[in-house]
């Protein structure tokens, strides 16, 4: 699994970035510049996390069903968990 982190706190920032953020052949343990927001990418994440991080009560939790990613919300960043290939 990776995860993406977005460096925002702003919900409709994010949104008109997501997309593009999909796409995007972010460089792996760099941050990188999306529309003036910083994204990085970490492909070493363990499944126990997302559950640890889900009952939180601080943490939005999102899903897209259809591609099988999860986003969390919390403090200032968006997390965006894409199962491995």
């Amino acid at each position: 699994m990776k995860c993406v982190t977005v460096y925002t706190n702003e919900f409709e920032k994010f949104s008109d970035i997501f997309e593009q953020i999909l796409v995007s052949d972010i460089p792996e343990n760099e941050d990188t510049e999306i529309e003036g927001v910083t994204v990085g990418l970490v492909t070493e994440i363990p499944e126990e996390y997302i559950e640890q991080m889900r009952v939180k009560p601080e943490v939005v939790v999102m899903r897209d069903k259809k591609r099988n990613i999860t986003i969390l919300q919390h403090g200032k960043i968006f997390e965006i968990f894409i199962p491995s290939v």
